[in-house]
């Protein structure tokens, strides 16, 4: 005599095996963020929202000022591991790659809610860029930044090129490639 399974262990074997490949799934897709979906804004394609913020250096700046050039702009925080991965990043590259006739520039637009924490984490992490405020996250939730870091680039009409969310180990060659820089490993000296 054989035995079967009831027809209720079978339900909850199915649903077992079913658990277990969503799981599986869900798991697979927190690891690999943002290299699913690069492309984190609907913004891309689109005109990016023009802003006026002032510098930690006190300066007003617009996003308009820098029409005619591609703009690298990156939201981040002082409290923010990754975004302290990848602002030393930004700013070598920055050091690297910027010339006085380049056709690009660099922002950093720091969501924190005071600039003495902003200010601080700049000058530790020696930001050779602007570093804009945003302490009211009123430009960042115009971009839909709800996670940091985050990244655009806008091309010199005004439009999101690109946008990335989260640290990214190939930020280097990311950029160089955006910012049609060629043969950036040697120019880099291949320190990465």
């Amino acid at each position: 005599m054989h035995n079967r399974p009831s027809h209720r262990g079978t339900l909850a074997l199915a649903a077992l095996a079913v658990f277990t490949v969503w799981i599986t799934w869900r798991a697979k897709a927190i690891e690999m963020g943002p290299r699913w979906d690069h492309d984190a804004s609907a913004l891309t394609g689109k005109p990016a929202p023009d802003f006026i913020l002032q510098s930690l250096g006190g300066r007003r700046i617009s996003l308009a000022d820098y029409r005619g050039k591609t703009a690298v702009v990156a939201f981040w925080a002082s409290w923010c591991g990754p975004c302290r991965r990848e602002l030393p990043i930004l700013a070598r590259f920055y050091r690297q790659t910027h010339k006085p006739d380049s056709g690009f520039e660099f922002l950093a637009i720091s969501i924190d809610e005071t600039e003495e924490p902003a200010q601080g984490a700049a000058n530790t992490l020696k930001i050779p860029f602007p570093v804009l405020l945003d302490a009211d996250r009123r430009i960042a939730g115009a971009y839909g930044v709800d996670k940091i870091p985050m990244l655009f680039v806008i091309d010199k009409t005004g439009k999101v090129r690109y946008s990335h969310i989260g640290f990214n180990m190939g930020l280097e060659i990311l950029l160089a490639q955006q910012l049609d820089i060629k043969n950036y490993a040697a120019a880099s000296g291949g320190n990465r």
